[in-house]
């Protein structure tokens, strides 16, 4: 009696063809003509892309495949984006606002001018008290303070990149991330392909010995522990780095590229899974044009 309750019980716990064992899908459609940029990955199975149409924010599943649009809006920019505490953090591009919103309404939390000068706003990072902003055409940083429950307080302060930070003619600061401890800023310069540690107290930059790993076209950035994956969108790949203890030297772990990237920007994880969206740009955008979320072949 014991025996055939327990081999009934293990029987019972994957029946053969449950939805529990159905692979996650290797693309993701988002809607057409969406003009993705940014990727961030929530609760569960959720993740989230914005527009650079219209400043609209995507939510999907990436088991099922499904999603819909969950940020309704008209008249902004959506570029980099991140997930944090229930909130949705979204960069604002050229409009040099960013914005947040509440992750599973959509509902809108605050909104921010970030600066009235030359401005991409182009890429966040979250930590316990802050969420920071890249600009592309400056080199500032932003901290948006954050309170209880992570909500954005309104402080808004400017944090100019000193040290060894290069600004030169073209894209600049782009993708962001930021240590354990918060205390340390990791920024990728997309035109000189310099990645630096950044003191996010005093902005004071200080450029990463990169062991010879080439990172022009470098986009958006994810770190997990101490392995930083770098996107360069227009060559098609994404470089992955071991990083140094005190955030000054990374070594080249790899290089990994997908049959189904077309010029990705951005990364997010869901548990061991990586997952990149397709931003296309070396593709004349028409309200037609299909866009796609991919789940990286090689993680």
């Amino acid at each position: 009696m014991l025996l055939t309750t327990a081999l009934a019980a293990a029987f019972a716990v994957a029946p053969t063809g449950s939805a529990s064992a159905a692979p996650f899908p290797d693309t993701l459609a988002l809607p057409n003509g969406w003009l993705p940029e940014g990727i961030a990955t929530g609760a569960g199975t959720s993740v989230y892309s914005g527009s650079r149409a219209d400043g609209s924010v995507w939510k999907g599943d990436l088991r099922t495949g499904e999603g819909e649009v969950l940020v309704d809006v008209d008249g902004r920019v959506a570029v980099g984006i991140k997930v944090d505490r229930g909130l949705l953090f979204v960069s604002g591009g050229a409009t040099g606002d960013a914005y947040v919103y509440d992750a599973d309404s959509g509902a809108e939390v605050a909104a921010f001018d970030l600066t009235d000068g030359p401005a991409f706003i182009n890429d966040v990072t979250v930590t316990r008290d802050a969420a920071w902003f890249t600009n592309s055409q400056a080199a500032e940083l932003y901290r948006v303070a954050l309170g209880a429950g992570g909500v954005p307080t309104g402080a808004v302060q400017t944090i100019a990149l000193a040290g060894d930070w290069q600004q030169v003619a073209g894209f600049n600061a782009n993708g962001i991330a930021a240590t354990p401890d918060g205390q340390t800023l990791l920024v990728i310069n997309s035109t000189t392909g310099i990645l630096y540690a950044v003191d996010a107290a005093t902005g004071e930059a200080t450029a990463v010995d990169a062991g010879g790993a080439l990172l022009t076209q470098g986009d958006g950035i994810l770190l997990q522990g101490t392995t930083l994956w770098v996107v360069r969108n227009r060559s098609n790949e994404v470089v992955v780095l071991r990083m140094a203890s005190d955030w000054h030297a990374a070594t080249p772990v790899r290089t990994i590229t997908d049959p189904d990237f077309d010029v990705p920007t951005t990364v997010a994880l869901q548990g061991s899974r990586l997952y990149a969206v397709n931003a296309r740009f070396t593709t004349a955008p028409t309200p037609d044009t299909e866009y796609d979320i991919v789940l990286v072949d090689g993680r």
